[in-house]
């Protein structure tokens, strides 16, 4: 439990800085660095090398992360793991500042995918992304990361005397409710400019040059354990980041093998993976190509090295919900920290069918770890994730799993510690395969 609690604590370290997707890779870049992985850029060709470890981003933030191997791709096939980067949250529009009775100023933002809106009320948050800036090449703007590091806005209830149904349920207007609150107008600062004000004093930039921005809001509270053994992670974006830190541990532990590890971060996925570094694109693709060719293999070779290959594509799965219990499927209920979920879905929302559930199980039993199932009620219509996606681009087998959580797309999810570890030791024991 002791190894347990430390890979969680770490996952909690990791989301603390990993404000927005671009963050994510960030902090996933650094550790792939700091463990011998090499950095190799699209544009440039590709001089791999057997038993190599490399990986390349994608648009800041995707990333595909790899091991040559020791054999031959044609025999071995790819090992791969799939996630994303991204979580539901609201994204701040241009133009963003809305002055309230003379007085607040107020952020305009749009909601993206589909997050839980009531959660992210009476919450410190703070804002983090990307922002582009003037460069000599107007081909090739200055694109700096930034995270604001501290609770800076708020997105205030009405207080129950104003609203005496509250408690009986209301419906939140994106456009009305959601805006979250920046400040006072002051007179030190310039009116209808504070955002980029704010971003210029922190990239240390010339406002004037601030060209456009991609920015969202996160929760600044940090994660923690909690339960009376420390059993269970309380934290933003478990979905899915999760996967991720996972999934680093797994190609970074896991041994040099025969065949090529892949580790695959896609973004987008809460918002239809329809982008260059979503699912639903070339991105792994022609990766896996471009891997193939480094190593002098044949089209012929690259198409019977995907027969041989195999993905888990891993993203969170509901767990049995304590005082909602009726909402599950009668007899597929998966509980917190009782191992990693297998989803199955009979519309195929999720790749998994008898044979890759087979691999799954058998995997798993190696690994010396439980597993669980999970298949919407039949009445209830489920989500789906990257796999399905996924298997459009690639003729490769496939299965969709996920360690269980409560509270998913809310701005605090709740998963096991226990689960964590056991999806850790699943992807590092499928890599050694």
């Amino acid at each position: 439990m002791k190894e347990a609690k430390e890979y969680a604590k770490d996952l909690i370290s990791f989301i603390n800085k990993s404000g927005s997707s671009y963050q994510a890779v960030s902090a996933s870049k650094k550790r792939l660095l700091k463990n011998g992985f090499i950095e190799i850029k699209e544009e440039n060709t590709w001089d791999l090398k057997k038993g190599g470890k490399y990986f390349f981003t994608k648009n800041m933030s995707g990333f595909i992360a790899f091991k040559t191997g020791n054999g031959e791709i044609e025999e071995e096939g790819y090992k791969i793991i799939g996630c994303h980067s991204d979580t539901p949250t609201l994204r701040i529009k241009p133009s963003p500042e809305i002055i309230s009775e003379n007085s607040y100023i107020k952020l305009n933002v749009e909601v993206y995918g589909a997050p839980i809106l009531n959660t992210f009320l009476d919450r410190p948050l703070s804002i983090a992304g990307r922002v582009s800036l003037v460069s000599d090449n107007p081909l090739k703007p200055d694109i700096r990361l930034i995270d604001i590091r501290k609770p800076i806005v708020i997105i205030p209830n009405l207080a129950i005397h104003m609203n005496r149904t509250v408690n009986k349920g209301i419906e939140l207007n994106p456009q009305k409710d959601m805006l979250p609150l920046l400040g006072l107008v002051s007179e030190n600062l310039e009116k209808n400019d504070y955002l980029v004000q704010i971003l210029s004093r922190e990239l240390g930039a010339d406002k004037e040059d601030i060209l456009s921005f991609d920015l969202f809001l996160y929760e600044w509270s940090e994660g923690c354990l909690l339960g009376i053994n420390e059993e269970f992670i309380s934290t933003s974006k478990l979905d899915d980041l999760s996967s991720l830190q996972a999934g680093l541990e797994g190609i970074i532990k896991s041994e040099n093998g025969n065949g090529v590890q892949v580790l695959a971060c896609f973004d987008n996925e809460e918002i239809g993976s329809k982008t260059i570094q979503g699912a639903d694109s070339t991105f792994l693709s022609t990766a896996l190509q471009r891997i193939a060719i480094a190593l002098g293999k044949t089209k012929e070779e690259y198409y019977r090295a995907l027969a041989n290959s195999f993905i888990i594509s891993s993203d969170s799965a509901h767990a049995v919900h304590p005082n909602v219990a009726e909402k599950s499927d009668p007899t597929n209920r998966p509980i917190i920290n009782k191992g990693p979920v297998v989803k199955i879905s009979a519309n195929k929302k999720y790749t998994s069918d008898s044979e890759s559930i087979a691999i799954y199980e058998l995997i798993c039993r190696k690994a010396d770890i439980p597993y669980q199932t999970f298949v919407n009620r039949s009445d209830e219509i489920g989500g789906s994730t990257i796999g399905p996606i996924t298997a459009g681009h690639l003729n490769i087998k496939s299965v969709d799993i996920g360690t269980p959580i409560l509270a998913m797309h809310s701005i605090r999810e709740l998963g096991g510690v226990l689960d964590h570890y056991y999806l850790i030791k699943l992807f590092i024991s499928f890599y050694n395969l």
